[in-house]
């Protein structure tokens, strides 16, 4: 493999994980880093998550990576609290929630074979901030961004 198909290899993985996303939610790209022999992939969630729904977002997240066979490596439940898995492939896969309650994600790669890498092709939801400063979240959502946790369904 090299760094290219490691990049969409990275893409798809955050494709899927927002995909699971339900409701789906506003995102725009991150940075995109390459190092010697690996690549960084970033996305930020511009849906206002509230407080209140953290918790049910990181749930549904977790539920998803678990489901693709992603190792769990560590989790901070602080308040600002992050997930770090690793893929069966040997990528590695977090979502941080910022001070702000924005989330971010990024997937870095093994290293691999050399090679150019051309920019992520998946169409962002919402403006595409990549290669600029992100703004806090600021799309409100129906169901992430309500100041209550959701009802448990019996």
């Amino acid at each position: 493999m090299d760094m290219q198909e490691a990049a969409v290899r990275a893409d798809e993985i955050l494709d899927g994980t927002f995909a699971a996303i339900k409701p789906s939610v506003h995102w725009t790209h991150g940075r995109s880093t390459e190092g010697g022999c690996d690549v960084q992939r970033r996305r930020a969630v511009m849906t206002i998550v509230s407080e209140e729904r953290r918790g049910s977002f990181l749930g549904v997240v977790e539920r998803y990576w678990q489901s693709q066979g992603y190792e769990q490596l560590a989790v901070n439940n602080s308040k600002s609290p992050a997930m770090y898995y690793r893929t069966p492939d040997q990528f590695n896969v977090r979502v941080l929630v910022g001070s702000n309650g924005q989330a971010f994600f990024e997937v870095a790669t093994p290293c691999v074979n050399a090679a150019k890498v051309s920019p992520p092709k998946a169409e962002t939801v919402g403006p595409n901030y990549a290669g600029g400063k992100i703004p806090f979240p600021d799309v409100t959502s129906d169901f992430w961004s309500v100041k209550s946790p959701p009802s448990s369904r019996t």
